[in-house]
């Protein structure tokens, strides 16, 4: 084991306060959020089991890891919860000015699709 990996090796949890594994050393039955994620699965209010400790950019890095036994299957959107997203998507793409819905999202900044702000002699680029 080299000197970087057995720095970050502590799966008793006496050194870091929780078990502490190196990078790509975690045993299974563990896994960040984003792994449980892509499985359909979420952390569910447990607290972190663990984590994976390395170097990285900028120092070190740090990686909670959650118990898969103890996941639960991520929520998934209502219909009404959808509709509504949809709704607001479409506000943002509907002209202030002209009321057309366009295929793309309008600025804040203009609150104008960029025919109606060019026709008024702005530049929507800016």
């Amino acid at each position: 084991m080299g000197r970087i990996r057995a720095m970050y090796d502590d799966p008793t949890g006496q050194k870091f306060g929780i078990p502490t594994f190196y990078w790509r050393g975690a045993p299974a039955g563990f896994a960040t959020r984003r792994q449980l994620r892509a499985t359909g699965l979420c952390p569910g209010g447990q607290d972190v089991a663990g984590q994976i400790k390395w170097r990285g950019i900028g120092g070190e890095r740090t990686a909670y890891l959650y118990r898969i036994d103890l996941a639960k299957p991520k929520r998934t959107a209502t219909p009404r919860v959808l509709a509504a997203l949809d709704k607001a998507l479409r506000a943002r793409k509907t002209c202030g000015t002209c009321g057309q819905v366009k295929p793309y999202f309008i600025r804040t900044k203009f609150d104008e699709c960029a025919e109606c702000v060019e026709a008024a002699g702005g530049c929507y680029a800016a």
